[in-house]
């Protein structure tokens, strides 16, 4: 039962859930395309994504500089992701952030990483 409990406490947070349900969309997001998707600073986003690493519910791999998010579905969480995408799938702030990330996902990482951090990030 603490595993479930664990789990409903990470998906408690609005931007912890969107990630999520970014994550059904697109399998795969780097950790520079989902603070853009939440537009706060790294360092939130980076907080949210270890929340959810902690418990299951996110992957991560590293390649080079850049950190990739996959969903990762807990054994037993079958049925909660099923009431969870079927509760959530159309909502206004969910279709929003879809086409958002549609335009996000066409931009470079290194583009975005200059648009966040600065030139200085990765010259070109």
């Amino acid at each position: 039962m603490q595993t479930t409990l664990d789990i409903m406490k990470a998906l408690s947070d609005k931007n912890r859930t969107r990630v999520v349900a970014a994550l059904w969309r697109f399998d795969e997001l780097c950790a520079c395309q989902i603070t853009e998707l939440l537009q706060v600073s790294g360092a939130t986003a980076s907080r949210h994504l270890g929340v959810l690493q902690k418990n299951g519910l996110v992957e991560s791999r590293k390649e080079g500089r850049w950190v990739y998010y996959k969903l990762a579905k807990p054994s037993g969480s079958e049925s909660l992701f099923q009431w969870l995408e079927k509760s959530l799938s159309g909502t206004d702030e969910l279709v929003a952030d879809y086409q958002t990330l549609k335009t996000i996902v066409g931009i470079t990482r290194e583009d975005l990483c200059r648009m966040q951090r600065g030139e200085e990030c990765c010259p070109k």
